[in-house]
């Protein structure tokens, strides 16, 4: 049978989980469509989630229409949850984005389409909720024509299709403007062509609430969507998202591209990375069983397919098994959001800490975005969230899943930091013996967004390759944290001088040496604090844009752009993070729940230390020599790899 991979994405309360619902129906998978509101959806498995009525997590739903075996990805629509948008994008071959008919194109939707586009993913428009008042599918579409892509053809418009499609062929041109008919199937197949290239986005209407439009929809999503491409034998796959049995444990949802994987297969995986060398550690695992998106077990995933991999208990979210290079698209996690805050998770007893900290790892594996990391030096466990209906699901989570109480301190910025002014940073790591290290860098401030650089210019003969790549690989941990405590970027680095020694230098000595480098470095030439900033958009009622505009003003802001279209405006700001965490709550109000707003990270810029703040070192700091250099031969507790 053919197949389709799809997602659906949405700006929140656009309909989209409805939407789903309505298709399994339609398909036969449903007897009838579950609610959101009721907690009933069926692609809302999750308890918190049917508790709560949102969406949390991804998941994929298998069902048949026309002879086509349909994976359908339904995905979370609240911003706290883009991660899970985001790894979605590894698992498909196309997508639906559901505009709501009566608002319009709203901020979070014309981010879904940039991130979308952005993979090169064959997209179709399904204009929702035409049973609202004041829907209107031929002004949401012009919208999306002014808004988004001028390559929107309305499927209900004959007129614009044939236009859209000859357009696109002089032949047809020709035939057209003679007046010449050209066949339905072949404006289709046309189309279709121009959809999988993305040139093309067909459009929709209809109203997921009321069953109006879907099997439309349905026929469609055969019609103009691409199957997946299923040639090469070598394995190729990556885990996109992740997945409990109450008698297998954790899986892992895995779409594959290329060969195939089978119960009892062995495979190779990364258990971690040792902590002096940065060598990654290898185990071998066995698959335990293969479960389709149906819940059964199949035995054995093929290419192009999306199932359930138990046993692989070591491999993480994000995992690529095989070959990385059959990978049709890279998506670098938080490309589409990153977290911005940093909070603090607190045991209510202190001797469940270690629960705590073994359930964070387990979540961060199924999420690696939320970057736990517990200090041994502070004791405090801390997490990396996009918001705080995040932190909300956090804590039911860990008191269902884990039998945990804990409460989260308040949510605090990250920010970054860089060097104020080029600096030499030196060592030489030749006591206590057996050692022998020695390093200069140059380090220079680098253009804001340009991330960190580096090059060596030593040759081989003062310090031999495999030493240099261990410099290489010990970068990232010296840049961890800076002077300020802050990840170190928008720098460039370079190795100018050094020397290994035939008789005392240790195997692992220039991995211990590059952290105290890099550190003198950052001390001599002096630490500037970045703070991130949001490029922010606001769609709200004309008569709301002055105090929006003070807001703007009173938070450190700076509008940037405003666009007014019959009495609705559109401006664009940016805002620090630091002064608008509570923003979205005092914009609801303001508004009175008429406008809507969403936000992405546009830069990081200069601050003020006292503007912001400093963060605790997580570990040995390099400058304190002596207990570094214990700390590094783990003569102390923690070592100075403890994140």
């Amino acid at each position: 049978m053919q197949l389709r991979n799809f997602g659906i994405f949405a700006h929140v309360d656009a309909g989209k989980t409805t939407l789903s619902e309505q298709l399994l129906v339609h398909a036969g998978r449903l007897r009838r469509a579950g609610s959101v509101d009721r907690g009933t959806a069926f692609t809302d498995d999750l308890a918190v989630e049917r508790r709560r009525g949102i969406s949390v997590r991804a998941t994929c739903v298998e069902f048949e229409w026309r002879q086509t075996v349909i994976r359908l990805i339904d995905t979370p629509g609240h911003t706290d949850f883009s991660a899970e948008i985001e790894r979605s994008f590894w698992a498909l071959d196309a997508a639906i984005l559901v505009v709501d008919a009566a608002q319009g194109v709203q901020p979070q939707t014309g981010a879904l389409f940039r991130a979308l586009q952005a993979q090169n993913m064959p997209m179709l428009f399904f204009l929702n909720k035409m049973d609202r008042p004041g829907a209107d599918a031929d002004a949401a579409l012009r919208q999306i024509l002014k808004r988004l892509t001028p390559d929107a053809v309305p499927l209900w418009d004959t007129d614009a299709l044939t236009e859209a499609v000859c357009a696109t062929d002089d032949t047809l041109t020709e035939r057209y403007l003679n007046g010449e008919s050209v066949p339905f199937p072949e404006l289709r197949r046309r189309l279709a062509a121009l959809t999988h290239a993305g040139r093309a986005f067909p459009a929709l209407y209809g109203s997921a609430l009321r069953d109006q439009g879907i099997e439309q929809l349905l026929d469609a999503v055969l019609d103009y969507l691409p199957e997946p491409e299923t040639a090469g034998a070598d394995l190729c796959g990556v885990a996109f998202a992740a997945a409990r049995d109450p008698v297998m444990g954790r899986g892992l949802w895995v779409r594959l591209y290329s060969g195939a994987l089978e119960n009892r297969m062995a495979l190779d995986l990364t258990a971690g990375t040792d902590h002096l060398t940065g060598e990654p550690i290898t185990v071998q695992r066995k698959i335990s069983q293969i479960r389709g998106p149906s819940g059964s077990d199949v035995g054995r995933l093929t290419a192009g397919g999306i199932g359930v991999v138990y046993g692989l208990n070591e491999a993480e979210v994000g995992h690529v098994f095989g070959d990385t290079a059959r990978l049709p698209r890279k998506v670098q996690p938080g490309a589409f959001r990153t977290p911005l805050m940093t909070v603090q998770a607190i045991p209510d007893r202190p001797e469940t800490m270690q629960a705590l900290r073994e359930a964070c790892a387990e979540l961060s594996a199924e999420d690696p975005l939320l970057r736990a990391r517990y200090s041994r030096v502070t004791g405090e466990m801390r997490l990396q969230v996009m918001g705080k209906v995040q932190l909300e699901i956090l804590q039911e989570l860990l008191t269902t899943r884990f039998g945990l109480s804990v409460t989260f301190g308040e949510p605090a910025v990250i920010y970054r930091e860089t060097i104020r002014k080029r600096a030499v940073g030196f060592v030489a790591y030749t006591m206590p013996k057996p050692c022998w290290a020695v390093l200069e860098f140059d380090i220079a401030p680098g253009e804001r967004g340009s991330g960190v650089t580096y090059e060596s210019v030593v040759p081989g003969r003062e310090i031999l390759p495999r030493y240099q790549h261990q410099v290489a690989q010990a970068l990232p941990l010296a840049l961890s944290q800076g002077r300020l405590g802050w990840q170190v970027t928008d720098v460039r680095i370079t190795l100018t001088g050094g020397n290994h020694h035939l008789i005392h230098t240790h195997p692992l000595d220039f991995i211990v040496a590059t952290p105290m480098a890099i550190q003198d470095g950052l001390r001599r030439g002096g630490s500037v604090l970045l703070e991130p900033i949001l490029e922010m958009t606001f769609v709200l009622p004309e008569t709301q844009t002055g105090r929006i505009m003070s807001d703007v003003r009173l938070m450190r802001g700076e509008v940037t752009d405003t666009r007014n279209e019959d009495g609705v405006v559109t401006l664009t700001a940016l805002v620090p993070v630091a002064t608008s965490l509570d923003y979205p709550t005092a914009f609801a109000s303001a508004t009175s729940g008429q406008g809507s707003m969403s936000a992405r990270l546009h830069s990081y810029r200069e601050c003020p230390l006292d503007l912001g703040h400093t963060a605790p070192r997580r570990g040995v700091d390099p400058l304190d020599t002596a207990k570094y250099i214990l700390a590094a031969r783990s003569a102390l507790e923690g070592g100075i790899f403890d994140e």
